[in-house]
């Protein structure tokens, strides 16, 4: 693919929406990166599609660790196992998901879609434990967890947020907090893994990733206010996100079956 300028200019305006809301609401919004890239910046192929949305995970998840690290949020053992295991899973995953119909594998992703929205509905419990360390009991529930959300996040090409946090709470028992700070080393190398096998079928449009990866820059400074701003109203703001997510997904659901 050689886009065009409309093209970018397009990706980069559905970057800064996806950093915005991924901003203001935490995770989940980077399901809505592929629908963005499919049906207004108009990327053809639905491979190609997944494969820019991976790298544009992987890289605002990387920015966002960052800050996390800095406030000491990680727990890098237990996060970096998780991540070891997941990459491999998520290379096997995403393997499969290359030779599936594009257009048959777009149906898999609105349900991944849904999920994620069901996800978001979820409340959250605040319940695990702020010192955790990494033990020889605890490794093989982490590394099972890790290779498992690995493989659905490669195969569906999405960072899998919503399922890393949980998997590290219930294998590792920590907090709420910390799982979603440690669960930003798994996304960004799931998220890197996935882009890296569509990058070795010539799957990868990195103008596209490019300019998504400047406007997510601007999309994340214009939602750091808004987000301070909501107070009471975020869980309601989160609601009403998550419908949004289920409307996309119904959305790209009768496409791809339109297409098929």
């Amino acid at each position: 693919m050689d886009p065009t300028v409309a093209q970018l200019l397009l990706a980069v305006l559905s970057g800064g929406i996806v950093a915005l809301l991924l901003t203001v609401f935490g995770g989940g919004g980077s399901v809505l990166a592929v629908p963005l890239l499919l049906y207004v910046v108009a990327v053809q192929d639905p491979h190609v599609a997944i494969g820019a949305s991976a790298a544009g995970v992987a890289l605002n998840a990387l920015t966002a660790l960052a800050g996390q690290a800095r406030a000491g949020r990680v727990r890098w053992p237990c996060a970096l196992l998780f991540a070891a295991t997941g990459s491999a899973g998520a290379f096997a995953g995403s393997s499969v998901a290359k030779v599936i119909d594009g257009h048959a594998l777009l149906i898999f992703f609105a349900l991944a879609m849904g999920l994620v929205a069901l996800a978001m509905l979820r409340p959250n419990a605040p319940v695990g434990a702020e010192d955790v360390r990494l033990t020889r009991a605890m490794a093989p529930r982490i590394a099972a967890s890790g290779a498992g959300v690995g493989v659905a996040a490669g195969f569906f090409g999405i960072g899998g947020g919503f399922l890393i946090v949980p998997g590290l709470m219930g294998a590792a028992g920590m907090t709420l907090a910390l799982a979603q700070a440690s669960s930003l080393v798994s996304v960004a190398a799931f998220g890197a893994t996935t882009a890296a096998n569509y990058a070795l079928s010539g799957l990868i449009d990195w103008p596209i990733v490019a300019a998504m990866a400047a406007g997510g820059t601007a999309g994340t400074l214009a939602g750091l206010p808004i987000a301070r701003r909501l107070g009471a109203n975020a869980v309601l703001g989160r609601r009403l996100f998550a419908g949004l997510i289920l409307v996309v997904a119904v959305y790209v659901a009768i496409k791809a079956v339109t297409a098929l």
